[in-house]
């Protein structure tokens, strides 16, 4: 437990009613699905950027790589290296392309329902499979951000674990629940710039005080540990393991959360600004994590005698001991940031998922605007009490949980939107056989793992992505595209000319 004091309990408090507020004034906006779904693709440049990068990073953020980089080193830096490279590409390849087909597919609010229309499948099929995934690893996502919070709550203030993660669970619920998107997007731009402060400021104030000199105290310690090309103990790292790390910017194109952001945005001319942002952050916000880690080292070992129970609460460790309790709740609020920042726009996806592409396609076709945005709240809720269960083992990392998920949506839905934004010819049952190869490949993966080393070793996201991109093409040159579908895509090729 970190040494506790009122002023870090007030602040905690004050932010909690900041970001609840905010909720209360969004959802007096919400108005239709359209609102509280995306907003009512209303969004500028900057809550556009900021939103798509925390609700991206969450408390892995702040967590997960900086306990990779206290674990493993400078070698973490190739998922950060590849994380930058896949925002940068995400948004320069498919934000605008998205967002244009978005509209033209009959103003499609989901990733679902996007790629029903795109394909013109009148049988449903499309929409229900990929609302299933879609839940099924957001589950998993969600816990991650439940589990971070849960260690939180847990190092800061010495609650019990369950208590911490229910705690945290009914944070985050409260202004999803009612702001929607608008409240999910506000919230994010003020959680963003926090999380990329906090990051920045903690390692510069920590090496200052401690007088580290942060490259030859690190290479003293353990010159592997500066070195991108070798783990901890030395042993130069394999291309299987290079690729692996590297293999994470992969996820970006799939991820339903991050993608909504490029719909909501009010209008093309303003991504490529938006780009520049999210990139900026992306790129400044994983140095400043990957040096949280690197002190930690140091200060581990000047401090605690080279000991951390678990790696991952070295920025709250570093928060503490460095600075006065009124700026520590405000950094340790950047958790908290991060964690509802991803957790609430995962539920707002998930709901999404089960009120439009399941009971409003399924259940009750004639469902009105109203009665969809209640299921959807009620989604909310359920969802978050079952993310909240699989959260209550205290065993779970948040870089684990996060890694499952994030490579679930890459391969499942990557080289669908990809390929679907920008090939004529890819047909329905190609976009349905790259959805389920993609998606059961990262579920059946990793149980095919053994003791010895083997090609099952590699990243699931990297053998799903690829065969779901082969399933693509293989199933799409079967047959060709319904006349519907030729046409909607020249409309949407002169989409793009006119919303320049």
């Amino acid at each position: 437990m970190i040494e506790n004091s009122g002023a870090i309990s007030a602040t905690f408090i004050a932010y909690l009613a900041m970001m609840l507020s905010i909720g209360v004034v969004a959802y007096r906006r919400t108005k239709s699905s359209a609102d509280y779904f995306l907003g009512g693709r209303s969004l500028g440049p900057w809550p556009t950027a900021l939103s798509a990068g925390a609700s991206d990073m969450s408390g892995w953020l702040l967590l997960g790589l900086p306990g990779a980089a206290f674990a493993s080193g400078l070698s973490a830096s190739w998922i950060a290296i590849g994380l930058l490279v896949g925002t940068w590409l995400n948004w320069l390849l498919t934000a605008k392309r998205l967002r244009t087909y978005s509209i033209v597919a009959d103003n499609a609010l989901t990733l679902p329902e996007y790629l029903s229309r795109r394909f013109n499948d009148n049988s449903k099929a499309i929409q229900l499979i990929s609302a299933f995934f879609i839940l099924l690893f957001f589950l998993f996502y969600t816990s991650s951000g439940l589990v971070a919070g849960g260690k939180l709550f847990e190092t800061v203030f010495g609650l019990n674990y369950t208590t911490a993660v229910v705690v945290g669970t009914v944070c985050v619920v409260s202004y999803t629940l009612f702001g929607g998107f608008l409240a999910v997007s506000w919230t994010d731009l003020i959680q963003g710039l926090l999380m990329a402060a906090a990051l920045l400021l903690v390692p510069i104030a920590a090496t200052m005080i401690n007088d580290f000199n942060l490259v030859a105290d690190v290479n003293a310690t353990n010159p592997a540990l500066m070195n991108l090309f070798t783990d901890v103990e030395g042993t130069p790292l394999s291309v299987m393991a290079t690729i692996s790390l590297l293999a994470w910017g992969l996820g970006y194109f799939g991820q339903p959360h991050i993608l909504a952001r490029f719909k909501a945005i009010r209008c093309n001319a303003e991504l490529p600004t938006a780009r520049r942002i999210a990139v900026i952050w992306t790129g400044l916000s994983m140095l400043g994590a990957m040096a949280v880690g690197l002190v930690g080292i140091l200060y581990v070992n000047a401090h605690h005698g080279g000991a951390l129970k678990d790696g991952e609460t070295i920025f709250m460790l570093l928060v503490n001991a460095v600075f006065h309790p009124v700026i520590a709740g405000i950094l340790l609020a950047a958790i908290l940031a991060a964690i509802m920042s991803t957790a609430d726009s995962q539920l707002l996806v998930s709901s999404s998922a089960l009120a439009e592409d399941f009971y409003k396609q399924v259940i009750r076709p004639q469902a009105s605007t109203k009665e969809v945005v209640m299921v959807g709240r009620i989604g909310v809720i359920v969802i978050a009490v079952i993310a909240c269960v699989l959260a209550l083992t205290p065993d779970n990392t948040v870089l684990g949980l996060v890694s499952y998920a994030w490579a679930g949506f890459g391969a499942a839905f990557g080289p669908a939107v990809l390929l679907s934004v920008f090939w004529k010819d890819m047909t329905r049952n190609g976009a349905l056989a790259g959805i389920v190869v993609g998606g059961a490949t990262v579920v059946i993966w990793p149980t095919l793992r053994g003791a010895e080393a083997s090609i099952f070793d590699l990243y699931e996201i990297v053998p799903g992505f690829v065969l779901a991109t082969a399933a693509i093409i293989g199933v799409s040159k079967l047959g060709k595209p319904s006349e519907e579908t030729t046409k909607q895509f020249a409309a949407f090729e002169q989409a793009l000319v006119d919303l320049d």
